[in-house]
């Protein structure tokens, strides 16, 4: 038998693998559904807490196993059933979060009247950006917050808050007419303040000036750093960061850093509940000063590096968080400076003696001249001894003539 007796229908065979093309693409041809936004699935599966529902994209969709059930607790789909979503969102896996009970029937106005009323929270999802806020799905409506009432502080990129689930206020809620979206506002800063004011309250109750607490690193200036102690917010100035100098706050510590502070100072505004809490982190770390102060004497000679330069003197960092003060009169040149510039420069390595050390105030001052001076000194004395040694011992040369001298006189 030839193989042509064995060659398949070619024009059949084409167009079953087209179909069958046809078939496995149209997932992902499908565009990926967006926030809010109602589609249909089937369904794959059901678990003990979730069903999965493939929705005819690439990734699945999650719905909480209630969303399934009756009133009663009853399963009300199988898998296999098909059912109309709302998608509230995405998780981190990728998967598309479902719910079926927003917008099922003409009671939701209601719920959001309700909640607005009372000052109930409602959950939303960011689903879109846009000029002055965000666009939130709220139960299948869409809602708006304005930029402002996104967060406690300035957003400046907004993006950041896109499909995530959060909670918010109503501030407005008002029905479309008939074929118009209902205009629904909303602010979540309104819920994060009241929840800021409970924790204040709990804060202030055990704040006091020498109380150590734990906080979080919540904004950095060129000054210091903000934390926040629950509720609270206190400032770490960037003399009180560390014993050692910190030219940049960022380069210390980093927003959303836990931290532990001690509480400097405590000053209320007159008028005002607010406080002015003033915080450190260098009182609760070893003072370098003391350890300095135990090895070195006076007199003693240290190294260090030039760190600062002002009109008056020059400042040497000789350990890590202490320099000292080399006066303008102390860096031992021999014509008059006009600026500690002329004789040393920032990054200089230099040797200096300690003259004196004020711990209580965190002083040290250093003289670069009085070791030139004392080098001079021993150099003199070396140059008498050497001197003293090269004259004539006791008894010879001139002084035994003149011994001799004196024996004669007495015998005349």
């Amino acid at each position: 038998m030839s193989d042509e007796n064995h060659k398949p229908d070619e024009g059949q065979d084409f167009g079953a693998m087209l179909a069958a093309f046809e078939n496995e693409t149209a997932a992902e041809r499908r565009p990926e559904p967006k926030v809010g936004k109602r589609v249909s699935g089937t369904i794959l599966s059901i678990g003990a807490e979730f069903g999965f529902v493939d929705l005819g994209v690439k990734a699945e969709g999650v719905i909480p196993l209630e969303e399934l059930c009756d009133t009663d607790g009853d399963l009300e789909f199988e898998v296999g059933d098909d059912l109309e979503v709302l998608v509230s969102g995405r998780d981190p896996s990728g998967s598309w979060l479902l719910r079926r009970r927003p917008g099922r029937g003409e009671t939701l106005p209601e719920e959001i009247r309700a909640a607005q009323e009372h000052g109930l929270p409602v959950e939303g999802v960011v689903s879109e950006i846009n000029k002055g806020g965000v666009e939130v799905q709220v139960a299948g409506l869409r809602g708006f917050c304005p930029i402002s009432q996104l967060d406690r502080r300035y957003v400046e990129d907004p993006a950041l808050f896109l499909n995530q689930r959060l909670q918010f206020r109503v501030t407005r809620f008002e029905p479309g007419a008939p074929g118009r979206a209902p205009n629904l506002v909303l602010s979540r800063r309104v819920l994060l303040e009241e929840e800021a004011a409970r924790l204040a309250a709990e804060t202030r109750a055990r704040i006091e000036v020498g109380a150590v607490l734990t906080g979080t690193v919540s904004s950095i200036a060129s000054f210091g750093a903000f934390v926040d102690l629950g509720g609270l917010e206190g400032l770490v100035h960037v003399s009180e960061m560390s014993y050692q100098r910190v030219e940049d706050p960022n380069e210390y510590v980093k927003v959303g850093q836990e931290v532990e502070v001690q509480v400097l100072k405590i000053e209320r505004r007159e008028g005002s509940d607010e406080e002015r809490i003033a915080l450190s982190l260098r009182a609760l770390a070893d003072d370098p000063w003391v350890e300095f102060a135990r090895q070195t004497q006076i007199g003693a000679t240290v190294q260090g590096q030039i760190v600062k330069l002002e009109s008056f003197g020059a400042f040497v960092e000789v350990a890590n968080g202490i320099q000292g003060l080399v006066h303008i009169s102390e860096l031992g040149q021999d014509r008059r400076l006009h600026h500690p510039r002329d004789a040393v420069s920032v990054g200089d390595k230099v040797e200096a003696k300690v003259l004196s050390i004020d711990l209580d105030k965190k002083r040290l001052s250093l003289s670069i001249g009085a070791l030139r001076e004392d080098a001079e000194r021993a150099l003199e004395a070396e140059d008498r001894q050497a001197y003293a040694a090269r004259q004539p011992a006791a008894g010879s040369g001139l002084g035994s003539l003149a011994d001799a001298f004196a024996q004669l006189q007495k015998k005349d």
